[in-house]
């Protein structure tokens, strides 16, 4: 049995607590109106986030259609051709600098919850298949599928936050957009109501979560009765609540997707978005399994996981890098090259406004994995394998950041206390959560019927 040793769980108490004052600090210090903004301006000696003068200058396509196509990414109701009188953009960037510790809070919330969903999916991709080399690895699968309950219900909790206003992360959630009467009436938010409105968002989240929380909860379930049964009963309900599930889990991460996620800018579209969400989720999910490992295996367990195992998994990490550029190119290449005003302004406002973290993030997730992991032999070294792992990591968080940010905060954006803190916190119960649950049972799935062609994987 696995013993949740003292130091990692006062590592994960701290970084918990300290992630929370961070974060309670961060709301603290947003203005309370355009007075304390300007304030608060005047005593750091500047004005505005990155790319402010791009905002102001009214050249990119982005701004110069920023009544029609982004007017959510600078708050409510702005004119048309980036020109706006100074009351109204001083009301927009105080909107965006009060989204700013919500969205960091989402960023992170849903980061880590999407490292759990890609773990499941995983997990049920070796169930479906019968794999037999995975089975050594199903315990720590199901350790950090088991955060897909805290984590969703805090992505649902701030949803329903923001359908009570609370925030201003989803723009479309803006009574006058829908108003006639109101100068912010917008037809294409009217048009997509239908699937835009709060009572359709909230339950839907309910029923994405539902789905992923009882597959983690019966496939656990399952596994822990195998262990005990005389025969394979157990584990071909397992068998067939996989191949249940991995169709139920492609339908609810699509649609996930783009109510999480593309809803941000819910004037734009993209018919890959659901692939590449989970293209980036899948590749995390599995570094985290590869990491994880090597943390037990450095402990003593998991004695008999050995380099060929460490290898498929740095296999899949490379792999998944791979499908994920191929995917983030395909969307960006089709909307680029065709430049429709109301699909480019996407990217022309994270090239402009985000250039470091859009760029960096294409080189943390392409340049790094491919140089360092298609090197056969390096990937049956740990310590490139964690190296990698903690590389890519950060760089699919600096994505789903550029997901999220420029359609809640604009240019207003920064790695400061409250992203870090919002880190730090969700981290802190990641690796509680994972790590007890790891204690909860033996480690290794004694009476999986593949466990022994697993414990004699070598290539």
């Amino acid at each position: 049995m696995y013993t949740f040793s003292n130091r990692l769980r006062l590592f994960a108490i701290i970084s918990f607590a300290l992630g929370a004052i961070m974060v309670g600090f961060s709301f603290l210090n947003v203005p309370g109106s355009v007075e304390d903004m300007k304030a608060m301006e005047a005593a750091h000696g500047h004005h505005g986030g990155h790319g402010e003068a791009k905002h102001d200058d009214g050249k990119t396509a982005h701004h110069d259609q920023q009544k029609t196509d982004a007017a959510h990414a600078t708050g409510h109701g702005s004119e048309a051709g980036g020109h706006h009188d100074s009351a109204k953009h001083d009301a927009h960037k105080l909107t965006q600098l009060q989204n700013k510790p919500w969205a960091a809070v989402y960023v992170a919330a849903f980061f880590f919850m999407m490292i759990a969903l890609g773990v499941l999916a995983f997990y049920a991709i070796q169930r479906a298949a019968q794999a037999g080399w995975s089975p050594l690895l199903f315990r720590v699968m199901e350790g950090i599928g088991a955060y897909i309950i805290p984590g969703t219900i805090t992505v649902v909790l701030l949803i329903v936050l923001s359908v009570m206003h609370f925030n201003h992360l989803f723009h479309w959630m803006e009574p006058s957009l829908l108003d006639p009467a109101s100068e912010n009436y917008d037809k294409l938010t009217v048009g997509k109501s239908g699937w835009l409105n709060g009572t359709g968002f909230i339950i839907r989240a309910v029923i994405y979560s539902s789905i992923w929380i009882a597959y983690s909860v019966l496939s656990r379930r399952f596994s822990s009765r195998q262990d005990e049964s005389n025969d394979n009963s157990n584990f071909k309900k397992n068998f067939r609540l996989a191949a249940v599930f991995l169709v139920l889990f492609l339908i609810s991460e699509s649609m996930m997707s783009w109510d999480w996620i593309m809803s941000f800018d819910h004037h734009w579209f993209s018919t890959l978005f659901g692939w590449y969400v989970f293209a980036s989720m899948f590749v995390s999910g599995i570094t985290v399994i590869a990491l994880i490992t090597i943390y037990l295996k450095s402990k003593g367990y998991l004695e008999q996981v050995n380099d060929s195992h460490l290898h498929d998994l740095a296999k899949f990490m490379f792999g998944i890098s791979i499908f994920w550029t191929y995917l983030w190119f395909s969307q960006f290449m089709l909307i680029w090259y065709s430049n429709i005003p109301e699909e480019v302004t996407y990217f022309i406002t994270r090239i402009d406004d985000y250039t470091l973290p859009f760029f960096g993030m294409l080189a943390l997730n392409l340049i790094f994995p491919l140089l360092i992991l298609m090197n056969s032999d390096f990937k049956r070294l740990n310590w490139i394998i964690v190296i990698a792992g903690i590389v890519i990591l950060f760089g699919h968080y600096i994505d789903v950041f550029n997901m999220v940010m420029p359609a809640t905060v604009g240019p207003n954006w920064s790695l400061g206390i409250a992203e870090i803190g919002a880190v730090l916190l969700f981290l802190g119960l990641f690796i509680f959560v994972v790590f007890t649950t790891l204690t909860k049972k033996p480690l290794l799935a004694k009476r999986n019927p593949f466990i022994e062609e697993s414990k004699q994987f070598h290539y």
